[in-house]
């Protein structure tokens, strides 16, 4: 073999070695997942009902507990989507139960695979990625060509350890991914018709319709009672697949090594939690076992954390650079028993259904309230939403035709209001609007600007109508393009559709300077350096002249092609008096459709 060739070889084997030894240093991340289930199901988090959970309960006393998590959307694909991605729906573009196919952004199992891992999935295979199939090393949802029964708790636990038995082999790392049907519908021993039946999938305790708790935002009723019996049935069915997928780690020998994430997708699949952005639709039960790492039985009851803050959590734990253009924040030092600013709200989205009906809303929820915004919302619209199929649902469309009460409630419920503002920590149920209340018209205040910002920041196609809070005509114009766009969907869906209308993000099209101007004249400036393809033609530059809190003070729009600088002007309102102020520009031809986003920091003004 000629030198060369021999240290071209050596090196390159050496550079594989050291891959390899890399990986085989990194812990397993075991992510495990329950459907649709309410974090105060769950005997940890204050479950009235005994035995519904034990082995979740056993792994909350075994590792580090959440108290203020939740994650952003009230439904699962999207819901899935913003915790592999670190990024929001308008950002992932995953906003409903729809491919995205021409992603240009990194996924969980892409990075983790690029790092040496053995990736493997069980359960919710089609809604954990943007499109469908996806490059997973193992899908464990089939083992020897049999499909696993979603409902059947052991079949987890050969799942999981046909993924075990794989990374051993290979000498990788595992990450896996084990998404927990129950207590998604059907629950146990309830057909889609809701009528009782058979079945063959029983869980290791089955509660009775007497011995149920009836959670706050709903009614006690022999119906009602009757489906929440199944429900917790199914949340004890899924602590029991939980229960097996522990014990194969525990009989692997990686238990030591192998990091374990727990949570809900979001709440029970019943009317004012599920398909909706109040405090039982987000708040998950969150749970992290880091042996060596996180203490045994450990409660985190000052930090807010979010389904968005997985992805570069894990990559942190795992000692993974972070890929650009992820919206959410780890919170690995908190783990590690340390405290983190910044952690005193969520940002909650939701869009559409899994009809593809759209109905978009947004929350700001801090430890003490929750804001919401529903610019659907006009007293006609009615809510279309999977829970109406539920036994609750049509109980309550009973009764409310004789109890005013419950027909309020079915109204809300329905069509909503443009604005709701709850006091979570004394109504965790969500029944007092505040909005009009004039003792927490400060408070009111201040979630609605945080809300602004973070819709800004992110980029959410949402903000101009909620900039224009009482603009009906705006409101309107914005319902009328985001249900067009679901309809183009639908019709084009099997046609090479690409899933979201949204235009594809890039980045370096434009870059932003403030001008050397302190105001003391009246005037400032903004110079926009433009970069813009010959592909992409002639653009509107929109340029946002804002106060230093964020608040919109002029907008301009520019058009600009090619290479080159432009500067923008803008002239200071005399009654404005001004500490400081900022920028914002987009590119394209509106907010929703915009190429790029850029923000200043905020400038001092003399």
């Amino acid at each position: 073999m000629k030198p060369f060739r021999a240290i071209l070889f050596l090196t390159v084997g050496l550079l594989a070695c050291l891959s390899t030894a890399s990986a085989a240093k990194r812990p397993n991340i075991l992510f495990i997942s329950v459907d649709d289930m309410n974090c105060d199901s769950m005997g940890a988090y204050g479950c009235a009902l005994p035995e519904t959970t034990p082995h979740m309960d056993q792994l909350a006393s075994e590792g580090l507990r959440f108290e203020f998590a939740h994650v952003q959307v009230g439904n699962c694909m999207p819901s899935r989507n913003v915790m592999f991605s670190g990024r929001y729906p308008h950002n992932n573009r995953v906003e409903g139960f729809y491919q995205v196919k021409d992603k240009d952004y990194p996924v969980l199992c892409d990075l983790m695979k690029e790092a040496g891992y053995l990736t493997a999935i069980r359960g919710k295979v089609t809604h954990s990625t943007p499109y469908h199939p996806y490059d997973w090393d193992m899908d464990v949802s089939t083992l020897d060509g049999e499909k696993q029964h979603v409902k059947d708790s052991a079949s987890y636990g050969r799942s999981a350890k046909a993924a075990f038995d794989a990374a051993k082999e290979q000498g990788k790392p595992f990450c896996l991914l084990v998404n927990i049907s129950d207590p998604h519908k059907p629950f146990y021993a309830m057909g889609k018709k809701q009528e009782v039946m058979p079945d063959p999938h029983v869980p290791t305790h089955v509660f009775t319709p007497e011995e149920v708790p009836i959670p706050g935002f709903l009614f006690d009723d022999p119906e009602v009672r009757l489906e929440l019996a199944h429900y917790y049935s199914s949340v004890r069915r899924a602590d029991d697949c939980l229960g097996e997928v522990m014990k194969e780690l525990r009989r692997s020998g990686m238990e030591k090594n192998t990091v374990v994430v727990f949570l809900s997708d979001h709440g029970m699949p019943l009317p004012f939690a599920k398909t909706a952005l109040y405090h039982h639709s987000t708040r998950t039960p969150w749970i992290v076992k880091w042996p060596g790492v996180t203490k045994a039985g450990s409660v985190d009851r000052q930090h807010m954390i979010s389904a968005v803050d997985l992805l570069p959590t894990l990559l942190d734990v795992a000692g993974i650079k972070h890929p650009e253009g992820m919206d959410g924040h780890s919170f690995a030092p908190l783990l590690r028993g340390k405290s983190q600013d910044g952690r005193d709200f969520v940002f909650k989205v939701y869009n559409e259904n899994s009809g593809a009906a759209r109905h978009p809303m947004r929350g700001l929820q801090t430890k003490r309230f929750l804001y919401l915004y529903n610019p659907w919302s006009d007293g006609k619209n009615v809510f279309r939403t999977a829970t109406t199929g539920t036994l609750t649902y049509k109980r309550m469309k009973a009764l409310a035709e004789k109890d005013p009460a419950m027909a309020k409630r079915l109204d809300l419920f329905e069509h909503r209001v443009l604005e709701e503002f709850y006091d979570v920590e004394n109504d965790p149920d969500n029944l007092n609007n505040l909005i009009d209340d004039p003792r927490f018209q400060k408070q009111l205040a201040e979630h609605r600007r945080m809300l602004e910002e973070v819709m800004n920041k992110s980029g959410d196609h949402l903000l101009e109508p909620f900039q224009n809070l009482n603009n009906v005509a705006i409101r309107k114009a914005y319902m009328v393009r985001v249900e067009k766009e679901s309809a183009d969907r639908r019709s084009s869906k099997g046609k090479g559709a690409k899933g979201s209308n949204a235009p594809k993000r890039m980045k370096g099209l434009i870059q932003l300077s403030v001008e050397d101007s302190d105001g003391s004249d009246g005037m400032v400036a903004l110079k926009v350096h433009h970069k813009i393809p010959k592909r992409l033609g002639e653009q509107l530059l929109h340029v946002t002249l804002k106060d230093g809190t964020g608040k919109r003070i002029d907008r301009k729009v520019e058009k600009a092609s090619g290479t080159g600088d432009l500067v923008v002007r803008f002239e200071i309102p005399k009654n404005k008096r001004l500490s400081s102020m900022m920028f914002s520009t987009f590119i394209g031809e509106e907010f929703g459709k915009h190429l790029e986003i850029l923000h200043t920091e905020p400038v001092k003004v003399e």
